[in-house]
């Protein structure tokens, strides 16, 4: 095992704190499953797919509407 040090805002810790104890962990394990989950779930795409979906005219423009929509304030990010 390794003791990692790491400064936080006040806002941040809050944020962290609240999930923590959400999922009944303790704050080290609940940062050590956050990250692992991060890290398991990272999707890497290569440059034949990004082409593919480069091509989808359709996807792309829904995209792009998504994001139009998002900056209006019709839809919030959670």
């Amino acid at each position: 095992m390794k003791t990692v040090t790491m400064r936080v805002d006040d806002a941040v810790y809050r944020m962290i704190k609240t999930a923590a104890d959400g999922q009944k962990r303790n704050l080290s394990n609940f940062i050590e499953f956050a990250v692992m989950q991060y890290l398991s779930s990272a999707q890497y795409v290569d440059n034949d797919e990004m082409d593919e979906i480069l091509r989808d005219t359709e996807l792309v423009q829904n995209l792009k509407n998504g994001i139009k929509e998002l900056e209006q304030g019709e839809y919030t990010l959670v």
